[in-house]
């Protein structure tokens, strides 16, 4: 698995420890499925501007 460095300001990390020690989970875990989820989601909306403007194009030209 690949290593990677960020910033972030010292409260922020400190929420993200508490939500994964909630979960009983590490950092990286936590911080792994918010980025799927990210990454989810943005394809979800990527795929529904795709659709919508299909629809446009295909009312354009009737």
């Amino acid at each position: 698995m690949a290593r990677v460095l960020i910033s972030m300001p010292k409260e922020f990390l400190e929420r993200i420890d508490q939500v994964a020690d909630g979960e009983n989970r590490s950092r990286s875990e936590l911080i792994r499925e918010a980025l799927r989820t990210y990454i989810y989601k943005q394809k979800i909306r990527q795929s529904t501007t795709s659709s919508k403007n299909a629809e446009l194009l295909e009312s354009l030209l009737e």
